[in-house]
């Protein structure tokens, strides 16, 4: 738990080594000076010799100036997928590469900006998109100051940013910069570290919206994805069986991670024959599912042991055929029941097999 100690020496050299760009050389100014009357020497004592060459004027400043704020450059944050930032860059700016199920890089970036301006409850001014630039309405991006009991309402300042999208001529990378066009407030100025830090703030705003939504793409894709990827099928015994185009032994590790978020306990695994043996416990439908989770799911299957065979076709596919402790396979009917409620599962989790 005491992994944080060599980042924060490491922060502590840099500062150290940084001083001169961080604080500022004002070690001559009066306030740093108070000169106290001398020591009064009893009566009956020789009073000790001073030096008139180094004698100071009894004074005392105010050491309590007006408050300066150093604060450190805000950075942009790359934690969406695929986005970086070139070293030494001025400006508040970030790159992004094409992603997989993206296929218009920057319709997708402009989506993330629209979204963005829609929670903050405002919209678009400008919109030049054919030229790679929107001008927003008048928001906010310094939040009122909330407590646990009082909340300060007041609007800090509001802005206008600018938007600015450059394609590479491959068109799978694209960057998009931020530039502060407006600025009003009744209590703070705007002086060039306020603006810089508002540009990085606004365009962090668009990285997080881009990340959250290409993270719900994915979602999108892996139903789609689990949707084709367990069908109905026969074996090429020509029992009932379900069947999916991946190779059956990528299948074996897949399946049986999937069948464990459904309430199955994996008991063995024999790669060699491609057997999978389970046991599967029907959930209590209680009160406490609906509270502490997920509403359980019911698979039209008995509490008991199975064992799913997992071989390849003759069309070079994959099938899964079921069978009871007994060793009989499970009817068509109820193979068509259980497969209805495990793509459930993959379409709302979004998971693959």
């Amino acid at each position: 738990m005491q992994y944080w100690i060599p980042k924060a020496l490491t922060v502590g050299v840099i500062l150290g080594l940084s001083g001169c760009s961080v604080f500022v050389n004002d070690a001559h100014n009066e306030r740093n000076y108070r000169v106290n009357d001398a020591v009064k020497t009893p009566a009956q004592l020789e009073q000790p010799y001073q030096d008139p060459t180094f004698q100071m004027d009894v004074a005392t400043f105010n050491n309590d100036p007006e408050a300066k704020s150093f604060r450190p450059p805000q950075q942009v944050l790359t934690l969406a997928a695929g986005s970086w930032v070139e070293e030494n860059e001025t400006i508040a700016r970030v790159y992004f590469d094409k992603n997989d199920g993206i296929d218009d890089l920057n319709q997708f970036i402009w989506r993330a900006v629209d979204s963005v301006m829609a929670n903050h409850n405002t919209d678009i001014s400008l919109d030049e998109r054919e030229k790679g630039s929107v001008s927003t309405n008048w928001y906010s991006l310094i939040k009122p100051i909330e407590g646990w009991f009082w909340e300060d309402n007041q609007t800090v300042s509001e802005q206008q940013v600018k938007f600015v999208i450059e394609q590479k001529e491959h068109q799978r990378t694209a960057s998009l910069k931020a530039e502060l066009i407006d600025y009003r407030s009744d209590k703070q100025p705007l002086n060039p570290l306020l603006q810089q830090q508002l540009e990085v703030r606004a365009l962090n705003e668009v990285v997080a919206e881009f990340d959250y939504l290409y993270r719900l793409l994915q979602v999108e894709m892996r139903k789609e994805q689990g949707v084709l990827s367990l069908d109905m099928g026969f074996d090429d015994k020509g029992y009932s069986a379900f069947v999916t185009e991946q190779d059956h032994e990528i299948v074996i590790d897949r399946f049986a991670s999937f069948l464990e978020r459904v309430n199955f306990t994996i008991i063995k695994i024999d790669r060699e024959s491609g057997l999978i043996s389970v046991r599967y416990e029907k959930p209590d439908d209680s009160v406490w599912d609906s509270i502490w989770g997920d509403d359980a799911l019911l698979l039209p299957l008995n509490s008991g042991d199975y064992t799913i065979n997992v071989a390849k076709t003759k069309e070079a596919a994959t099938s899964l055929t079921w069978r009871n402790a007994a060793g009989d396979v499970l009817e068509p009917e109820v193979m068509t029941q259980l497969q209805q409620a495990l793509l459930v599962v993959l379409r709302d989790k979004g998971l693959t097999i």
